[in-house]
Order: C-alpha cells, then structure tokens, then sequence
C-alpha cells in the first residue's frame, strides 16, 4: 500500500516538468536532434519542392512535354547515329559495329520488297507463261536471300568474336539480319558508312 502511493507521487512531479519543458519555446541555439543541412543540399531540396507541381494536369503536361523532347532527341539520333539519345536496341558499341558492318556490304535481302511486289504483279496477270517466270523469280529470290544472310551470319559471328571477345553479342547477328531486310535508305539509324568501306 505505501509502495503504491510513493510511486505516485514520485510520477506526479515528473509528468508536470515534461509537460511545463514542451509547453516553453524551443532555444534556436540548442541541438535538434539532427544533422543541419548543408547549404547545397537545403538548395537542392528547395528547388525540388518549387518545381514539384502541386496540380494533377500540370504534372501530366510536364511530363508530355519531357516526353516530345525525349523522342525529338531520339528521332535526332536515329539521324545523326548519336549514341547518347539511341532507343536501348541500337545503343552500344557491338550494335554500331553490326550497323556499319551490314551497311558496307551489298546485301539481296534489301530488295526484298521491291521484288516482291514485281512478282506479285507478274502473278496477278493471267498469262500462264508470266505466272510460271513469277513462281520462279519467287523461288529463286527466296534461296538468293537464305544463301546471302547465312553467308553473312557466320562472318559477322566471326567478326564479333574477333573483336568484341570480352563484351556481350547475343542477339547481335540477328540485329544485323533484321537491318539487311530494310532498304538502305528506309535504315534506322542512318547508315554511317559508305558502301565497301571498311567499318
């Protein structure tokens, strides 16, 4: 019993001189109980929260208008071959290596599509002899790219483990095979490189 009420009134005095110290103004000179920031870092953080737009629409125009300049830069690149702005597939050194390699050389795949719509007119007229010489010029454009890209698969293969031997090159060969199907003026990024010359 006389335990019980000592205890009270020891915590009765305390809970007064808590409750008196957070009542008083804080002292500017004392400690806050964490690290003061330093000027740049309190600079930085002042311009974040002014340029945090408060407004829903306004966030969704800022970020339309990061996203045309983004493409704008991007669409530059494909022009100019800047690597900094290129989309993820076409960034790095392997694949501008492919790019230049593919671009040098004369390729059948790239008249692919000019072929294919002569065939396909050739086909669509209805003289038997002009359908036969159609069906042939299909058949034989056909084996011409498949003899071509495969050629060309295992000396770019060669190429790369020649010179990218550390770096990684998986699916390099089928980016340069994909480009060979493209005219050379359709290619994106631009061709850097003149045909027969060395990239």
């Amino acid at each position: 019993m006389f335990r019980s009420r000592s205890n009270n009134e020891e915590k009765a005095p305390t809970e007064k001189v808590t409750a008196d110290l957070s009542k008083q103004p804080r002292d500017p000179e004392a400690p806050k109980g964490r690290p003061t920031p330093k000027r740049a870092e309190a600079q930085t953080q002042r311009r974040r929260a002014s340029t945090v737009p408060t407004d829903r629409k306004e966030a969704a125009k800022r970020q339309r208008e990061v996203r045309r300049t983004e493409l704008a830069k991007q669409r530059e690149a494909l022009a100019n071959g800047d690597q900094r702005y290129l989309p993820a597939r076409d960034k790095g050194p392997v694949r501008k290596f492919v790019r230049d390699y593919v671009d040098s050389r004369f390729c059948i795949a790239e008249f692919f599509l000019p072929l294919a719509v002569i065939i396909l007119v050739l086909s669509m007229v209805r003289i038997g002899s002009l359908q036969n010489i159609a069906l042939l010029l299909w058949l034989a454009v056909i084996v011409l790219i498949v003899v071509d890209s495969i050629g060309l698969a295992f000396r770019l293969k060669r190429q790369l483990k020649e010179r990218f031997a550390d770096e990684p090159t998986k699916g390099a060969v089928a980016y340069g095979l994909m480009r060979t199907l493209q005219m050379r003026r359709l290619r994106l990024p631009k061709p850097q490189v003149k045909r027969g010359e060395r990239p």
